[in-house]
């Protein structure tokens, strides 16, 4: 108990210093008037109230919150519309947003969340992802049924109350108007505090807030005492809309009604790193991580011409808070390591039912005739779709470079595209710069992505879980922002100039989409071919050994350090290479194709279509960018969208995957006429002797297999 108590004060100790840092920064060389540095905390006081309802959830339900701005999104809309368009009173308006936020977070919970209750961290992670979809086309759809559009109008404030502070602006904001804090300044500043202080209240003296903690320390237990843990999700649900809701709503008086994706991807990051920083739990040190990162941003949009310099700044210093604390500071930081392992490997077929004849001539007809199909492809679709083909594969690869980091190891990362840009860039170099052979850009493309995946995966060796996944989205989009941004850089093309591929082993013309369509094939069935067998190999084992239990893998003297930073280098390099397939097929290199809500799509496709396998890479990008781009139906469109991942991940948890390995042993079970989980009939295995070999815990099975 002392020992945790030390790492606790340690860990407050160090997150402290961090927002001490944050702040420092932000006035020593970003600083800012009076007047505005007022606006930039309101501002952040609203954005704690975003990340203090992503802790309640993740408190909850071990899970990251993608939703949480768009939960307020639908009832501020419906609010703001009552206000502007039917001239309804502020506060009857801010009443009936409340009332909306509480049914919203209801619904949610109870028809959407709640069905993933036993479902992998990693899938409801993905679900979330999904309902912030819908709730954002719900959003922009509330205003036009006044036949009105909201875009940017603010709420007029009920009081009338001005303070005004005058500034000078520097040389590239030539606007010289007087900044004017109004009543709607003064209410976010009254409001957001006392929402922020009644959570505090609730969860430390209230009963159901006691409740509610309990449950999230340990659930099970919870629920075996009486306390009713369903009942308990759906209050953190409801009040973290009404969170989300007073942050949009209060914002839309000051900066207008936000539209499309509430708050950005920049305010996540914000929202998020508030969150790792407070370690998950310290509701006081998320609110002013959060103020203080906003701060930031506020500070670096007034000095700079460009904002873009605060994220790569963010995300540094929440990279060496990470770093410089030790250990877990909670039985919740060690339970968030095996929250987010959720991939369960294709079970393969026994042995006596592969070597079937039957099985086997099924398997190789099969075989025969995908391949017949991926021949015959181009010569039956238009140029237009020959070319969405090769963007697809290659989006197939990368979705392989998730399956060996998040599937094989086990490491979540949300910013995959951020090393595919990386790699895109560098192949787009060497061939317009350097007029090298493709085969060479491909291979200088994943070689620097491997060594931007190394950058990643030295300090992700302490990081785990719910750190590494925020971690990887920082560097994402400080990559997108910063790193690939032209304004900063110039070592890669410029996205206007476009470049031509030099011909294979100059030999072969690649110009026309038909032959890089078949190169494709080409660079897509040799990356599976060494997956594969990278797979079946010690190193493949180690990699899942420690995926599934770390400790029994160090017990049998696995180097962990080794076995995780090659899960990343061998991820970095496919990633790279896909980015190296994609902009060679693109011509062209522009960064506006490897942004961090790429990430998302990516990491969605890769869930949906199985992380257990490599084929399901292949299954998830089909189905994802394949309803995208060559379905023409409206209806059929709505598959690729939030609804369609929510079907999806509702009916196959486990992805298309396993969809195919459930068809393949009904298929299997009707030519041979015998269970796939059934035991040889020829080979009876005794009752006494199957329970004397059978492995106490399969996690430690698996590692005993590699050694």
């Amino acid at each position: 108990m002392r020992r945790l108590g030390g790492q606790r004060g340690a860990a407050t100790l160090v997150a402290f210093l961090t927002i001490g840092g944050l702040v420092a920064i932000q006035l020593l060389f970003f600083g800012l008037p009076l007047g505005l540095w007022v606006r930039g905390l309101v501002l952040g006081l609203l954005t704690s109230m975003l990340a203090i309802g992503m802790a309640l959830i993740y408190r909850a339900n071990r899970v990251v919150n993608f939703a949480q701005a768009d939960l307020g999104g639908v009832p501020t809309g419906f609010a703001a519309s009552l206000i502007l368009f039917w001239q309804w009173p502020y506060l009857v308006g801010l009443g009936v947003g409340l009332v909306a936020a509480l049914l919203l977070g209801v619904i949610v919970e109870m028809a959407i969340i709640r069905r993933f209750r036993n479902a992998p961290r990693m899938v409801m992670m993905v679900a979330t992802l999904g309902i912030s979809q819908l709730l954002l086309v719900l959003a922009i759809l509330v205003p036009r049924w006044w036949g009105k559009n909201l875009a940017s109008q603010r709420l007029e404030s009920p009081l009338d109350w001005k303070l005004t502070l005058s500034w000078s602006m520097p040389p590239w904001k030539p606007d010289s108007s007087q900044p004017i804090l109004g009543g709607n300044d003064l209410i976010a500043m009254v409001v957001a505090p006392l929402s922020l202080v009644f959570v505090a209240w609730f969860l430390n003296r209230s009963r159901l807030g006691t409740a509610i903690r309990a449950s999230a320390e340990r659930s099970d237990r919870a629920a075996m005492l009486g306390i009713p843990v369903a009942r308990l999700n759906t209050v953190v649900w409801m009040l973290a809309a009404v969170l989300s809701f007073l942050a949009l709503f209060m914002r839309s008086g000051i900066t207008g009604v936000p539209l499309g994706y509430a708050e950005g991807l920049p305010t996540l990051l914000i929202a998020l790193s508030a969150l790792v920083i407070g370690r998950l739990e310290n509701l006081l040190v998320i609110a002013l991580a959060a103020i203080s990162l906003k701060l930031l941003e506020f500070g670096v949009q007034y000095n700079a011409d460009t904002p873009y310099l605060a994220y790569p700044i963010m995300a540094g210093a929440m990279f060496v808070a990470l770093l410089a604390q030790r250990g877990s500071a909670s039985r919740r930081d060690n339970d968030a390591t095996s929250s987010w392992r959720g991939a369960e490997e294709v079970r393969p077929l026994p042995r006596h039912l592969a070597r079937d004849a039957a099985v086997v001539s099924l398997k190789y007809l099969l075989i025969v005739g995908s391949v017949l199909f991926v021949l015959a492809l181009p010569w039956v679709l238009e140029v237009g779709n020959v070319i969405k083909a090769s963007s697809l594969i290659a989006f197939a690869i990368i979705g392989m470079s998730l399956v060996v980091l998040t599937g094989w190891a086990g490491q979540v990362s949300l910013g995959q595209m951020g090393i595919v840009g990386i790699g895109a860039a560098v192949s787009a170099t060497a061939t317009s710069r350097w007029n090298v052979d493709i085969t060479i850009a491909l291979v200088l493309g994943g070689t620097a992505g491997a060594l931007a995946a190394f950058a990643v995966g030295v300090p992700a060796l302490r990081l785990r879980g719910l750190y590494l996944a925020v971690t990887t989205f920082a560097l994402g989009l400080a990559t997108e922002f910063w790193l690939l941004n032209d304004r900063f850089f110039g070592w890669f093309p410029k996205a206007e100039s476009r470049f031509e591929t030099v011909p294979l082993f100059g030999r072969l013309d690649l110009s026309t989409p038909t032959r890089y369509y078949f190169f494709s094939v080409v660079v897509m069935a040799l990356v599976y071919a060494a997956l594969r067998g990278i797979r079946r190999s010690r190193s493949g084992r180690v990699i899942v050994a420690i995926r599934e239990n770390e400790r029994a893998a160090q017990s049998f003297s696995v180097g962990i350090v080794r076995a995780k930073l090659t899960a990343f280098v061998i991820s970095g390099f496919v990633a790279g290479l896909g980015g190296a397939l994609f902009v060679h097929q693109q011509q062209q290199f522009s960064v506006a194709s490897y942004t961090t809500g790429d990430s998302f799509n990516v990491f969605t496709s890769a869930v949906i279509g199985g992380l257990g396998s490599l084929g399901g890479a292949f299954l998830g990008a089909l189905y994802l960018y394949g309803t995208r781009w060559f379905i023409t139906d409206q209806a059929w469109q709505l598959l690729s969208t939030g609804f369609g991942v929510l079907l999806v991940l509702l009916i196959l948890p486990g992805g298309l995957g396993s969809l195919w390995v459930k068809l393949r042993d009904v298929i299997v079970r009707v030519i041979t006429g015998q269970r796939v989980d059934a035991p040889p009939p020829d080979e009876p295995v005794p009752e006494a002797e199957a329970e004397a070999t059978a492995p106490i815990d399969a996690s430690v099975d698996s590692v005993s297999e590699v050694v």
